[in-house]
């Protein structure tokens, strides 16, 4: 099916959302109750520093978080912070105290003053239009406010009253005084879905949306190392330590079938790992090529994650010929979300 939808459904009892580009899932967002999502503002105390990391413990109720700019805190100070991320395996998900609030159109940002415009949007009237659009919104407060690529093109008055309900929801939270250490529980996938795929697409709730638009039978697939890209075969494995990526050629065995192969891998990689939630360092051997073609792959690598939603840093080659990265653990991996009759 040609185009884009948004199909809002559940697993199970658990809330999801999928991004379907082409009669293909292109992102897939599920949540995971009793985890602490990326977002979400707690209300920690400050428990004890980690000598030689630089960091410090933080408790909220029965949760545990880490803290790594710990500078001029002390055990038994209350701090608002957020989650920044997931958790590696058995370790304490990251905080920050610098919050940021989060909409469709912009980033509301107490803790770091300032009008900043997307890079995406290149066109100097419109950027002057945004701007003068966020700075009578603030009105007068001295806070910061960025303003995403959604906005380009977008009514005055939506951005305005974008900017206001994050302004009063910041304003609420950092004024906090109550009980209960979660203060804000962060976005789920249905309003997350709305906030970030911004782009015109059909949006379908109906019962069974997964099953009727081949939702289901994508997961399917991903639950296998195994990924098929044009000419090329890719298998995206995850360990401990790091997700390791296998580039295959197949049976072709012309000089140019392993570039071809590596700029097919280069470019469906992204969605690769956005689908399976994978992150932490990533370290890809693609097919052997003459080292003169690396530039033309390096190229293609950055064009390709350009667009990805998660931030990637592309850190380059290794002695032995391999590509490393450094990928946001934004998302919990699909193997941890995915219900048991799904796996």
């Amino acid at each position: 099916m040609k185009g884009r939808q948004i199909i809002l459904d559940h697993l199970g009892d658990v809330e999801a959302a999928a991004l379907m580009v082409d009669g293909k899932l292109d992102d897939l967002l599920i949540d995971r109750p009793g985890a602490p999502r990326p977002g979400a503002i707690y209300l920690a105390r400050t428990e004890r520093q980690a000598k030689g990391q630089g960091g410090i413990f933080l408790a909220a109720g029965d949760e545990r978080f880490w803290l790594r700019q710990s500078k001029g805190l002390s055990p038994g100070e209350d701090l608002l912070v957020q989650v920044s991320g997931h958790a590696e395996p058995g370790k304490a998900p990251p905080v920050t105290p610098s919050l940021t609030f989060k909409s469709r159109y912009v980033i509301v940002t107490p803790h770091a003053p300032g009008v900043n415009i997307a890079r995406r949007l290149r066109d100097e009237d419109e950027r002057d239009r945004l701007k003068l659009v966020a700075l009578e919104a603030l009105a007068g407060r001295d806070w910061g406010v960025i303003l995403r690529s959604s906005c380009e093109g977008s009514d005055a008055d939506e951005i305005a009253d974008d900017i206001a309900q994050m302004v009063d929801l910041a304003a609420q939270t950092l004024d906090y005084k109550g009980l209960p250490a979660l203060v804000h529980e962060g976005d789920g996938p249905h309003l997350t879905a709305w906030r970030e795929w911004t782009a015109p697409a059909e949006v379908v709730t109906e019962p069974g949306g997964f099953e009727h638009h081949g939702v289901l039978d994508a997961l399917a697939g991903l639950s296998r190392p195994m990924m098929r890209a044009e000419s090329a075969t890719l298998y995206i494995e995850p360990t401990r330590a790091l997700v390791a990526v296998d580039v295959n050629t197949g049976a072709d065995m012309s000089p140019a079938a392993a570039l071809k192969a590596n700029l097919a891998a280069a470019k469906a990689l992204p969605r690769g790992l956005r689908l399976r939630g994978l992150g932490g360092r990533v370290v890809v051997d693609f097919a052997p090529m003459p080292k003169g073609q690396r530039r033309q792959l390096e190229q293609a690598l950055k064009a390709a994650f350009r667009t990805d939603p998660i931030e990637t840093v592309l850190a380059g080659w290794t002695p032995l010929g391999q590509y490393e990265m450094q990928r946001k653990r934004e998302r919990l991996p699909l193997a941890e979300t995915l219900p048991k009759d799904l796996k």
